[in-house]
């Protein structure tokens, strides 16, 4: 198979998650660590939402992170990402989409972008009516529900999946904004946290902990530290774009 590159910054949980799996498959990659607000024409041309990440294979490009994993892991040995019944294959791929959706609407957009991204990126202030409802109305809600579905120990299906993968990491980034997740009221859900933080997945979480005290033209240096390949060219652009799809 022709070399493989991935756009985007480990910052983003949906990039974690296919570098994630691409660890657990053993599939080297080179990565362009930019952010999607940073990325050139370049960018633009093969990520049309100016999203991340992108998975370029040759002339192959393929974009949305679980449209990645499952390319994964359809066209490469090793272990699976998912369980292998079918019942749990199901209920995992619904808890990923759960993750990439609902999850990262609140932890992602309504939070992580308010309170990091938005001040940064496009010199805005965070509303803080979004915040205080994210953190203290729809994040518990998410958390009673995660809470129900994790187990008192291993993983959601037995071996770890891509459906850990998705649930986790974004939990990540909320130490970056001082908001925490209580292991009195949600300890199965910090539990699986804390040992998701043993897999592939816990290396990347620590580099998107140490990228996000780097500045943005330094991370290429980085990748080295965690054992990622940074790509012989970059698509980061100077001028800040927003996405068709990006938070307001």
């Amino acid at each position: 198979m022709a070399p493989v590159t991935v756009i985007g910054s480990p910052v983003s949980p949906y990039v974690r998650k296919v570098l994630a799996a691409c660890a657990v498959k053993g599939v080297e990659v080179r990565l362009d660590p930019i952010s999607p607000f940073l990325g050139d024409d370049g960018f633009t041309k093969i990520s049309p939402l100016r999203r991340i990440p992108v998975w370029i294979e040759g002339d192959f490009t393929l974009c949305d992170s679980s449209a990645i994993v499952q390319y994964i892991e359809e066209t490469r040995p090793g272990p699976s990402l998912w369980p292998a019944d079918p019942r749990d294959r199901a209920q995992a791929r619904w808890l990923e989409e759960y993750g990439d959706t609902r999850l990262f609407d609140v932890l992602g957009w309504k939070l992580f972008f308010q309170i990091a991204l938005k001040p940064r990126f496009f010199g805005g202030e965070p509303d803080p009516a979004v915040v205080a409802h994210a953190r203290d109305v729809e994040l518990p809600e998410i958390l009673d529900y995660l809470e129900s579905v994790s187990p008192e120990d291993g993983f959601l299906f037995g071996e770890v999946s891509a459906a850990d993968f998705a649930v986790t990491a974004a939990c990540m980034n909320l130490a970056a904004i001082r908001v925490r997740i209580d292991a009195d009221r949600w300890p199965r859900f910090t539990g699986l946290i804390a040992r998701v933080q043993d897999t592939p997945l816990g290396n990347l979480n620590r580099l998107a902990g140490r990228l996000l005290r780097t500045p943005i033209e330094q991370h290429r240096e980085v990748l080295p530290e965690f054992g990622l390949i940074p790509a012989e060219t970059s698509l980061l652009g100077r001028e800040v774009r927003r996405g068709p799809m990006t938070a307001e």
